[in-house]
């Protein structure tokens, strides 16, 4: 089944979703103050991921209500290099005041030793970072904007079974075109509008505290027209739609469900840095996912654990859209991940 969400409120006055499904705009209203559950469980975040050849550029503001944590990655898939710097704060409480929608506003935390700023007036993006000493004591600062952003994206609301408090609120704006640059250790990395793209992640919603989630996404151009994946699962009810599309030209293509056929060790273990096989439920998805560099992460505070596989690489393959059109996808830069969560 994929329901399509119709326009309106997105909880009702228990604090329940009134609807769950998919959308390709974000139709239904977002209100922070209609959540009924404990406020120590809201999580709001926007992330942003450039990718421009071979340098990949990832922006995090989010508000854990408990904790909050701001980070600036940094990948060259040519030589291999990544670094993540990240920091954390506590009991931020929604004091971040986050957007509502995605459409306008900003966001933005100035502290000494980096800034993170998101400005969006409904024509463009604008996204700022500077780190002081994002690594080795080196500096990094950051300029892009983000403008042509599609006329579709990925919307979906998700319960959570057994949890009627619980959801999960998300758009992914695909295929959003970049330009500007980074600088670091005394590289200057452009961000070319005429091939770079970029992939907002907009994620509002209360979720439970054991979660296991596969994501992947990629942007970038068939012959010269917008092509873009949005796909995932493992978390959440999703038996009234998957999160799973097309994007070609500003329109969407809906997908059924997908599997990531992430290899295996002999022991049994996800061998990340193996070829995957990425196909959907429907038949209309078989590609190869050749992975290059895997942005690993494990974090363990007290109640807090998290287990990340974010693996960039190139998928090769084919992709149907909705009335039959075969695309032939060659080596287009994107990610997918694995990531288990307790928090």
């Amino acid at each position: 089944m994929q329901h399509k969400l119709s326009a309106g409120p997105l909880l009702n006055e228990q604090g329940h979703l009134c609807e769950a499904g998919y959308a390709t705009r974000l139709v239904k209203t977002y209100d922070r103050s209609a959540i009924r559950a404990n406020a120590l469980r809201i999580k709001e975040w926007d992330y942003y991921c450039a990718i421009s050849g071979d340098i990949v550029l990832a922006l995090t503001i989010d508000d854990n209500s408990y904790m909050s944590l701001d980070s600036v990655s940094l990948l060259n898939l040519a030589t291999g290099f990544q670094h993540t710097w990240s920091a954390m704060g506590v009991m931020t409480l929604g004091k971040r005041n986050f957007p509502a929608t995605s459409k306008v506003g900003d966001i933005a935390v100035e502290t000494p030793g980096y800034a993170l700023r998101f400005e969006n007036d409904g024509t463009q993006r604008i996204l700022t970072a500077r780190v002081d000493n994002f690594k080795d004591g080196k500096p990094l600062t950051a300029r892009l904007v983000l403008t042509d952003e599609p006329e579709d994206s990925m919307v979906i609301a998700t319960p959570f079974a057994g949890k009627p408090k619980a959801f999960y609120y998300n758009q992914k704006i695909n295929c959003l075109r970049a330009s500007g640059d980074v600088t670091f250790d005394g590289q200057v990395y452009p961000f070319d509008p005429a091939n770079a793209t970029a992939v907002l992640d907009w994620g509002r919603g209360v979720w439970t505290y054991s979660n296991t989630w596969y994501w992947g996404s990629a942007s970038g151009y068939i012959d010269g027209v917008p092509f873009g994946m949005n796909l995932g699962y493992g978390f959440g009810d999703t038996s009234a739609a998957s999160e799973n599309m097309l994007f070609y030209n500003g329109r969407a293509h809906k997908l059924t469900d997908i599997d990531f056929g992430i290899p295996q060790t002999p022991d049994g273990k996800d061998d990340f840095l193996s070829p995957w096989h990425i196909t959907s439920s429907d038949n209309r998805l078989n590609l190869t996912f050749t992975p290059v560099l895997d942005r690993a992460s494990l974090t363990s505070v007290v109640v807090i654990e998290s287990d990340q596989h974010q693996v960039f690489g190139r998928f090769n393959g084919t992709a149907v859209l909705d009335d039959g059109t075969v695309l032939e996808v060659r080596d287009l830069v994107g990610f997918a991940e694995k990531v288990k969560n307790k928090w």
